[in-house]
């Protein structure tokens, strides 16, 4: 058998006759499967022992032979070859049909391949094959026409006026025929003859009838071999019969369809040696047809085949697609061993790299290893024995299995995986009871709770998975989140709320003003209640140790709170003291003002300074970022479980807890309704006065109801006092924001119907004073549409991800430098006036393209491709200058990947990016994981238009799908002026643009919002009304990367609307993908077709020959694909058959003989080989390791 991990690529073609015989081991007679007495099978049947192999391993079917020592030996009674059973999962048999048949792939599919090869209609080939109409196969000396389709009364006429001049026949007989005689080179010939002159319909049909013939002419496969004379059928394993509980037996539908093909085909051959009347035999060939039709794809023409219960059978091609078929389901959703699932628990005393692991699935998970060691120590004589004492529990096994676990990491998961910190690793320890302990600064990342979740746990196995497992993905080295390099383990809930109690000031404390000779004094004194966690008091700088303090300031007393002291321990000593939650406290060093000289009057100093804030959520993420800038990861790691466990003691500490007397409702609430509700009656009335329209109306009412919820709103937050309880919950950011706050305690608001219009009627309750029944009834619309968006979106956004990945799957960091001298030149993104991404966060960790120089000393401060970092690029960004030069993975020349240099940092290290690294996947699930976080539909505020345009997860599909936008808008096809804008007939306006050349006329709806005015410059493709543009229409009137540059920032401009960050590079691999294809228009004196799609690099290449020896270079456009279709397009068919519309993209690989390279991840996993990234890569693989110390030692540690 083939070596199954060693081979370089896979191709595919159409098998012929003598091909599909060789494979067989015998002919399938007889439709019988097994005898139901004997149970077994019967002879020449379709689960024949003496075709496929026999049932029981070493045995054969009479059962002269047993044992392994006849292996190879052919039973002279009953004619089995005595081997194991498992060749029936691999030997195929044959079926030699009577009378040829079609095969309906590649006469039904669409287009259909054999309609192109021939020159004929599907229409037409249907009646062929099907017995309706004759088809002239030889004309003779007659006025007949080769391929005319003649009725059975035609026919009759045509034989009596000429005779045996001519041949005419019907069924797949006739097409073989037909398809014999086709000359390919001739036709090709003939068929770019035609092109030169063809326009229109005629040249699309020959375009396509080109590339199929072509396709033929280049692979070797005849046309002929799409009609079938041998039927092969599959190996009896895959398609088994089972016997079940009551005697009866379940069989695979294949069964049923291939003993509908014997049984006919039989009948047919009994019928032609017979000699039956031709009409018959023709009925009889219609139903093989039929057969072997339902066999290859049932319900693909009239009716399916049924079974019992009208259930429609499945066939071959059933077998493959979607997501049950054999591609989804079975090659890339493999099931594995030495995994378990279990309900999870926080476990709030475990170290950043640990989980707790229970007992007894421990004990199963690791069985062959604890196995090994009982044996290795004695404690069992054999695995036998060994076996035994761990399915007895012996009391000896645990102290086995701890020395086993240990150092041995795990892989912890929960679906759904969303993106790769889904799937992380920890270093168990063992609990009892039967939860996984999960530490509480992951959940996030595996956007977990514990309210019954459930997490799968597996065990790397070799000694090189458990060294992946630990050196990359250990907890405690994903750190930062791929998305936007931002600290992805940031405290939540009660370890924000502790860290916020035990960090704020209150003025008048008890112990306010005493001065403390170091920490441990300090908490002395507040252990014996003499000082307050909140009492600011000084201390002696010089005893805190810390780096960053100057000799002046440890000479001085440090003003701060015993809560401070506490919190800053848990720092490192190099790290500045903080004091105040601000970026140059972070950054630099502690404030000067906060020192002050021995001998001061020290309470009227404190006095003097106001209360600081204490630290909230998104300070405690600053921390952690700048720690693991400073540090790297052990020690960013430590300091992270020093502050979980701060957290949970504080706000244990702090008690606090909310209660109904904690909502405070505000006083001058009902003042502002009374206002607002008589503004409202005043517009009421100059609506029915007729002085302003229903929509403004609307509008109006609407606007006053929202000013008068955020005017209530304010003075709430304005009026709660700071310790509130509720209030320190949302401020800290553990829980809560400001809107419910005021639903609490203000007013509801508005809520709007389920067609997403908004009612007029505001709920002026809040949930403090109760609802009425109207305003119950009213807010069960926004509550009931939330649970319905919550389910679609979800759905919707891992459909999203799941192109999104199979787009970008092969995109790899294939080399380190591709040397391009093209770019992408970047500012501040903006959305009006509004800036949405700085011009700094697009700069770090990418490469500059051209030197950045200083605006007035004109010295460099980025040279040319080097990498920009964050203290650079803040410098750049204070200096004022508003556009840079940089590399990007649009502008990148290396084919199926990007290089180091254009793609920039790994956001998830913070480090230059590897080769191997997996950016393409990266990508996907960056822009696909927070899709959860979008909404679904936006709300439409009346009958304004301009603001329907979608926004949310529905944008962004319509992004990466490159569909015409919905509200979409005018733009200008030349560069030039504003001349004129003129209202027309039909409520239409009328917009004229005056260039160097010619002038331009664009209509626009009456409704639409205009973005320019007369005398307005517009350059091309700018937008000359509001709405999305459609990039289709774009990349028309200017370039790829003018197109590229509106796409992510149209991206962005979604996702930063809604606060969610995503780095710039990520997106720049996905619509990089989008635009890989060129549209070949003229193909010169290439060897490209014209019409077809081809990669850039290989579009590129052919005319880089062509003009080596001096030909015509071909002509092409880029096309921009949207992501489905780009999947759809990728070389590897293997990737498209496993992601949509599996038949066609097989029947067209066949066809063309198509080679798999194997370049990208999900063709080697469907066939089962390590994937080319990461230790994958040929490079890492040729790499010997070499073993140092005990063999048997555990993988290398990561203290």
């Amino acid at each position: 058998m083939l070596d199954v991990n060693n081979f370089e690529y896979m191709k595919i073609g159409l098998a012929s006759p003598d091909k599909i015989r060789s494979w067989s081991h015998g002919e399938v007679k007889k439709p019988e499967t097994i005898n139901y007495r004997t149970l077994k099978p019967e002879k020449d049947g379709l689960f024949c022992e003496r075709i496929f192999g026999p049932q029981k391993d070493w045995e054969c079917h009479c059962g002269k032979y047993k044992r392994v020592r006849y292996k190879g030996v052919v039973c002279d009674r009953c004619g089995v070859e005595v081997t194991r059973a498992k060749v029936r999962r691999e030997r195929m048999g044959h079926i030699e049909l009577a009378a040829p048949v079609s095969h309906i792939w590649y006469f039904k599919g669409i287009p259909s391949r054999m309609g192109l090869v021939l020159d004929m209609s599907p229409r037409a080939l249907e009646e062929v094959i099907y017995f309706a109409s004759y088809v002239v196969t030889e004309t003779g000396d007659t006025t007949l026409e080769k391929k005319q389709l003649l009725s059975e009364k035609e026919y009759r006429t045509y034989r009596e006026k000429y005779g045996k001049k001519f041949q005419a026949a019907m069924g797949a007989e006739a097409i073989k025929k037909l398809l014999q005689d086709i000359d390919t080179e001739k036709e090709v010939e003939s068929l770019k003859e035609e092109l030169k002159t063809a326009q229109g319909q005629r040249r699309t049909r020959a375009i396509k009838r080109l590339e199929v013939l072509e396709a033929f002419r280049n692979s070797g496969n005849e046309p002929s071999w799409m009609i079938l004379d041998v039927l092969p059928v599959i190996p009896p394993e895959l398609r088994p019969m089972v016997q079940l509980d009551g005697g009866r037996f379940a069989t695979s539908d294949l069964n049923d369809l291939y003993r509908r093909v014997i049984n006919r085909n039989n009948r047919l051959k009994r019928l032609l040696d017979l000699g039956a009347p031709s009409i018959i035999v023709q009925n009889e060939k219609r139903m093989l047809q039929e057969a072997v039709d339902a066999l290859i794809d049932n319900g693909r023409r009239g009716r399916p085949v049924t079974g019992p219960g009208n259930r429609p059978l499945k066939s071959l091609s059933h077998m493959l697609k979607g997501k049950q078929g054999r591609f989804r389901q079975n090659l890339l959703g493999k099931r594995v061993d030495y995994s378990g699932r279990s309900v999870i628990v926080v476990g709030p005393n475990l170290k950043m790299y640990q989980c707790g692991l229970p007992k007894e699935m421990a004990i199963e998970l690791f069985k062959p290893f604890v196995m090994k060691e009982l044996v290795q120590r004695g404690l069992a004589h054999n695995i036998k024995s060994a076996k035994r004492k761990i399915e007895r529990l012996s009391p000896e096994i645990w102290d086995v299995l701890e020395e086993v676990i240990r150092e041995h990491p795990v892989l912890l998961n929960r679906a759904p995986t969303l993106h790769r910190l889904g799937i992380q690793a920890f270093e168990p320890t063992l609990v009892e009871g039967r939860a996984i302990r999960l530490h509480p600064l992951v959940c996030t990342a595996y956007n977990a709770d514990f309210d019954g979740d459930q997490m799968a746990v597996h065990v790397p196995l070799s000694s090189e998975a458990q060294a992946e497992a630990r050196m990359l993905m250990l907890a405690a080295q994903n750190i930062l989140n791929p998305k936007d390099g931002k600290p992805v383990v940031t405290p939540s809930q009660d370890m924000v709320l502790g860290n916020y109690y035990l960090t704020l000031e209150r003025e008048g404390a008890i112990g306010e003003g005493m001065i403390f000779k170091d920490t441990s004094e300090a908490l002395l004194a507040y252990q014996n209640g003499y000082v307050h966690l909140h009492s600011r008091c000084a201390v002696h700088a010089s005893s805190l140790n810390n780096e960053t303090f100057t000799e002046e300031q440890n000479r001085q007393l440090l003003i701060t709170t015993v809560g401070k002291l506490i919190f800053n321990e848990i720092l490192p000593k190099s790290f500045p003291y903080i004091n105040e939650p601000t970026r140059y406290n972070l950054e630099t060093k502690t404030p000067e003002k906060y020192f002050v000289e021995k001998g001061a009057n020290i309470p009227e100093l404190i006095k003097a300074q106001p209360a600081i804030d204490p630290f909230k959520k998104k300070i405690l993420g600053n921390i952690i970022a700048e720690v693991f800038k400073r540090f790297k990861i052990t020690e960013t790691s430590k300091m992270l479980d020093r502050m979980k466990d701060l957290g949970f003691k504080y706000s244990t500490k702090a008690g606090i807890t909310v209660g109904v007397a904690d909502i405070v409702v505000l006083k001058e609430k009902q003042e502002i309704i009374t206002e607002a509700q008589t503004k409202v009656d005043n517009v009421l009335k100059q609506f029915r006065r007729g002085l302003i329209t229903e929509d403004e109306r609307y509008d109006r009412v609407i606007s006053i109801w929202s000013a008068a919820k955020d005017t209530i709103q304010s003075k709430l937050m304005d009026s709660l006092d700071r310790r509130n309880p509720i209030f320190m919950m949302s401020d800290s950011g553990a829980r809560g924001n400001a809107s419910n706050f005021t639903q609490l305690a203000g007013m509801r608001g508005l809520m709007a119907n389920p067609a997403g219009r908004i009612i007029e009627l505001p709920i002026k309750s809040s949930f403090r004073e109760g609802l009425t029944v109207l305003e119950y009834f009213i807010s069960t619309h926004g509550a009931r549409k939330g649970l319905a968006d919550t389910a679609l979106k979800t759905a919707d956004s891992g459909y999203l991800t799941r192109r999104l990945v199979d787009v970008a799957q092969d995109v790899i960091i294939r080399d380190d430098d591709c040397g391009t001298d093209r770019g992408l030149k970047i500012s501040a993104l903006r959305e009006g006036t509004e800036i949405i991404e700085h011009l700094e966060e697009r700069l770090v960790g990418r490469y500059a393209r051209k030197a950045i120089k200083h605006p007035e000393t004109n010295e460099v401060i980025v040279a040319e491709n080097d990498l920009i970092t964050e203290d650079l690029a803040n410098y750049i960004e204070s200096l004022g200058i508003e556009t840079a030069w940089i590399r990007s993975a649009f502008t990148c020349n290396t084919s199926h990947g990007v290089c180091k240099k254009c793609y920039g940092r790994n956001l998830a290290t913070g480090q230059e990016v590897e080769v191997g690294e997996a950016v393409g996947i990266i990508a996907a699930q960056s822009i696909g994981e927070p899709g959860t976080q979008l909404t679904m539909r936006t709300f439409h505020t009346g009958g304004v238009a301009g603001d329907d345009i979608t926004q949310g997860l529905p944008r962004i599909q319509e992004i990466f799908e490159a569909r015409n936008p919905k509200g979409q808008a005018v733009i200008s096809e030349i560069e030039g002026t504003i001349v004129s804008i003129n209202e027309i007939r039909d409520k239409q306006q009328e917009i004229v643009v005056q260039g160097a050349v010619e002038s331009r006329t664009y209509t626009a709806p009456y409704t639409a919002r205009l973005r320019v005015t007369v005398d307005t410059p517009v350059r091309r493709g700018e937008e000359l009304t509001e709405g999305s543009i459609d990039p289709k229409e774009l990349l028309k009137v200017t370039d790829v990367l003018t197109v590229q540059e509106y796409l992510l920032h149209e991206v962005q401009k979604v996702y930063r609307m809604q606060g969610v960050e995503i780095g710039d590079k990520h997106i720049e691999v996905m619509v990089r993908q989008m635009m890989r294809k060129v549209r070949v228009l003229d193909a010169g004196e290439t060897e490209v077709l014209p019409g077809t799609l081809l990669d850039v690099n290989q579009f590129t290449t052919a005319n880089t020959d062509a003009l080596l020896t001096n030909k015509l270079p071909a002509t092409g456009r880029p096309v921009l694909l949207g992501i489905t279709k780009a999947s759809l397009e990728t070389d590897s068919f293997l990737s498209a058959a496993s992601f949509q519309e599996t038949t066609r993209v097989l029947t067209d690989a066949a066809i063309k003989g198509k080679r798999d390279e194997l370049l990208g991840l999900k063709e080697n996993v469907i066939i089962g080989k390590l994937v080319p990234a990461g230790t994958g890569m040929l490079r890492y693989r040729k790499a010997n390791p070499v073993v140092v110390g005990d063999e048997n030692a555990d993988a290398v540690t990561v203290d």
